[in-house]
């Protein structure tokens, strides 16, 4: 297996399904020069922490092949967690101070459900920050998903999110506008799944030296980098992590939060995601709610029937993206010459 992680603090998930035992070396983390070390900071909230994490570890494992990729798991202080967050960061995670010692070529952040409406209010705001900066001087190249990729263009460049009137909620088309050893081996478009309540916009990046890799009339801007100092950072607005059911769960707990009354509207459906049987199935069920309100009516929910059709239809672009990014890391660490820069392709 090409995915290793630090000092054998394996989480149970990625364990039971790799049939993986522990190893028990101090220092697992050092590796050699054909290697890719990355410190993964998983900020995401309780709910989705563990899911997040095989997400990434499924992905990162099928774009390695015979590379060796070794992982060593962070998060940031500040953000809320319950009794049992707080005991899996402490079985699995290093303290964040850890990273500042730590022989790292790469970073991967996650984001996490932000609860202000100015980012800089966020109590994890001082440490992300501080990570950044850190990972502009330390870094081959630094990923950075969704609120991650907001908080890093706030801080660097000044550039605000800018608020949606509906949730960008789906598997949306995507068309590359660039050629970028990124985007090496990918197809003119794909498609990602997307889950937030935020965008920045291509004009704002575009006018700060960003360069956007792909993007769509109507779902805004994809992903789109920069280097920063020492570091390529990779900002993606969507999740080609995701696995084939996770914005099934992301629909299912945003209806609980309607029927709790923890929002005023019905949430809306993911787009380009079921299929025609399902979405009619889920359209009966919202009827019912009508009638029947009161969280106890998703006893009825149709998860098993509207799940068991999902397909994971952004796999291989995904896959193929990041397996770009790991070669980039490669090739940076092996004093290649330096990458060519990108070749607009125009705009979708």
């Amino acid at each position: 297996m090409s995915l290793v992680i630090d000092g054998g603090r394996v989480p149970s998930g990625w364990a039971a399904k790799k049939s993986h035992h522990p190893e028990t070396s101090a220092d697992n983390f050092s590796s050699p020069a054909e290697a890719v070390r990355i410190a993964f900071i998983n900020n995401m909230p309780d709910s989705a922490l563990e899911d997040t994490e095989m997400q990434f570890f499924e992905l990162l494992d099928a774009a390695a092949g015979t590379t060796p990729v070794h992982l060593r798991l962070f998060s940031l202080p500040g953000v809320p967690r319950s009794d049992r967050g707080v005991q899996h960061l402490s079985r699995y995670y290093s303290g964040i101070t850890d990273l500042w010692s730590s022989r790292v070529d790469a970073v991967v952040m996650t984001g996490t459900e932000p609860r202000q409406p100015n980012l800089r209010d966020e109590p994890y705001w001082p440490v992300l920050t501080t990570v950044l900066d850190w990972a502009e001087q330390e870094t081959v190249s630094t990923v950075l998903s969704c609120l991650a990729a907001h908080a890093a263009v706030l801080h660097s460049d000044g550039i605000a999110r800018h608020p949606l009137s509906d949730k960008q909620f789906g598997v949306f088309d995507y068309k590359k506008t660039c050629e970028h050893p990124l985007t090496s081996h990918t197809k003119g478009s794909w498609r990602f799944p997307h889950s937030r309540w935020n965008e920045v916009r291509e004009d704002a990046l575009t006018s700060c030296g960003y360069t956007v890799l792909a993007n769509s009339h109507d779902a805004g801007v994809d992903s789109f980098i920069k280097v920063k100092k020492k570091s390529l950072f990779v900002h993606f607005q969507g999740h080609p992590e995701y696995s084939s059911r996770t914005l099934l769960k992301e629909y299912r707990r945003d209806i609980k939060r309607f029927l709790r009354s923890e929002r005023e509207t019905y949430p809306s459906m993911p787009k380009g995601y079921f299929d025609a049987a399902a979405t009619a199935r889920l359209k009966d069920f919202q009827m019912q709610t009508q009638s029947r309100p009161g969280e106890e009516i998703m006893g009825l929910f149709p998860e098993g029937l509207v799940g068991d059709g999902l397909k994971n239809t952004w796999q291989s672009s995904a896959v193929c993206m990041y397996q770009n990014w790991l070669h980039y890391i490669l090739s940076k660490k092996a004093g290649a010459r330096a990458i060519p820069p990108a070749t607009g392709l125009g705009h979708a």
